[in-house]
């Protein structure tokens, strides 16, 4: 990340687009695995990196945020934000973890599914947190994004309903039960994060516009 000649004020959109950006690295990496569940662990160090590189953005911002007196966006709005664009690669991070942790043999096709919308929530992050540094009516241009997200968190909950009836009405494996209740949670979490974020633009467009 080359941050020494951007302007202040561009170095906060540059750090929170490059998280969100990264968001939907992971979330495809995620995908990846649930898709072609091969070389599981490659594949899960390759999300862990990504996790990190989201964790040292986030950091960079905090930084930031205590070394800048004025701020292009309330701080606490670019904070809230920045965490929560944090808990999502989080979420998608410990899914993958565990599913590795766990031996898991093959992913369901619900978790398949609900990579998939992972996936489509970071690709509106990316565009929606690429539009912040627009100015006057552009910012409003995010606010169809955060609906498309609150929508894909919805679709998140309602594969999520489906998969746990399925896990506790079709098998009597309790071993098998309680693997997939935590990775399914982890699964529904990043949506939710997604979500979290989605609202915290809004706010922000509302705020600025």
């Amino acid at each position: 990340m080359r941050l020494a000649f951007l302007p202040r004020e561009e170095k906060f959109f540059f750090l929170l687009h490059q998280s969100a950006m990264n968001i939907h690295k992971v979330a495809i990496k995620l995908q990846d695995l649930m898709e072609d569940y091969t070389n599981v662990p490659a594949k899960v160090e390759e999300i862990k990196i990504l996790e990190e590189f989201g964790d040292e953005a986030i950091h960079q911002i905090m930084q930031a945020l205590h070394r800048t007196f004025v701020t292009p966006l309330d701080r606490e709005d670019i904070a809230l934000l920045a965490e929560r664009l944090d808990d999502v690669v989080d979420a998608i991070e410990e899914a993958a973890r565990t599913m590795l942790e766990y031996h898991v043999e093959a992913p369901t096709q619900y978790a398949i599914e609900m990579s998939r919308v992972i996936t489509r929530c970071g690709e509106v992050l990316e565009k929606a947190v690429g539009l912040l540094s627009a100015r006057g009516g552009k910012l409003k241009e995010i606010l169809p994004h955060a609906v498309e997200l609150n929508s894909l968190e919805n679709e998140g909950d309602q594969i999520n309903s489906r998969a746990m009836g399925a896990l506790f009405n079709d098998s009597n494996d309790t071993i098998f039960i309680l693997k997939w209740r935590d990775i399914y949670s982890y699964l529904e979490d990043a949506t939710d994060r997604a979500e979290d974020a989605a609202n915290v633009l809004e706010a922000i467009v509302l705020k600025h516009a």
